[in-house]
């Protein structure tokens, strides 16, 4: 039976309050537990790092997303070595390069997926502002020369970097829509055009709240079509903070994010059930 799960980005833990507080891994992975997630999203990029983080969460249950941000071919070796030593549900590639010709980036790519495939790791090509795929018409060009590369799809940074006029014209609906037909993973935020996150509690942001859970209900929908049939499907919460949040005068978080995190994570346990 094929199942979602719901992650929770370490990054999202993070408050930077200026009362300067901050709570502990311990913490955070407690409370990540207490709360029923499936899973964590960190960084897989410093052995010392994984390896404290593998004994926070050790006995827990909660799988890993591992992201890294390679800069090269040989650059995704060692988070494939940790991934293997320390197992993960996937690999979330950030592709910390800005080439301006598709020619240029398929020999990476192509090298990449070979060495995801020869540790036998699934590695997803996520969908970012300042990387690879900054840009939706050059990510969907990359797909027409790749058009089984596998991806992560986080909407937010598409949606703000090509500030669509709203309401969304049929265009750039299957513009999405064809990212989504790749999309293997998400992340999950709500952007509107001008901002990539924004108070998804706030009532005069619910168009924007609408048009995501939309995209995703394509997205879910098109990966069930295609998946096995006990496949998982990872959905990370990824309400960033500030500068990602957005802030009052004192410096601070406007909304409670662990709170938005926890009514994002139900509104897409209903759309899931929904489509179910």
């Amino acid at each position: 039976m094929q199942k979602l799960l719901i992650f929770q980005s370490l990054w999202a833990m993070e408050r930077r309050h200026t009362d300067g507080f901050e709570p502990s891994l311990d913490d955070n992975i407690a409370a990540i537990c207490k709360a029923g997630f499936d899973g964590i999203s960190a960084h897989y990029t410093n052995r010392g790092d994984v390896i404290r983080l593998n004994q926070a969460i050790r006995g827990t249950g909660l799988k890993i997303e591992a992201v890294c941000f390679p800069r090269s071919i040989e650059d995704l070796r060692l988070p494939l070595e940790l991934a293997t030593a320390f197992p993960v549900s996937h690999i979330n590639l950030q592709p910390d390069i800005r080439p301006r010709r598709i020619e240029d980036c398929l020999p990476i790519l192509d090298g990449w997926m070979r060495l995801a495939e020869d540790a036998g790791i699934p590695v997803f090509i996520e969908t970012h502002r300042d990387r690879m795929t900054t840009d939706l018409f050059f990510t969907l060009d990359l797909l027409d020369r790749r058009p089984d590369l596998p991806l992560l799809a986080d909407l937010s940074h598409f949606l703000v970097g090509r500030e669509f006029a709203f309401p969304i014209d049929e265009e750039n609906h299957a513009h999405v829509r064809r990212i989504l037909q790749n999309a293997h993973a998400f992340h999950g935020r709500v952007a509107s055009r001008e901002q990539v996150q924004i108070e998804i509690t706030f009532p005069h942001h619910r168009p924007w709240v609408d048009l995501f859970l939309q995209w995703w209900d394509y997205g879910f929908r098109h990966w069930r079509s295609h998946a096995t049939d006990d496949a998982e499907l990872v959905f990370t919460c990824e309400l960033g903070p500030k500068p990602y949040a957005i802030t009052g005068r004192d410096g601070n978080d406007s909304t409670d994010r662990w709170a938005e995190a926890l009514a994002l994570r139900q509104m897409v346990r209903e759309l899931w059930a929904a489509i179910a």
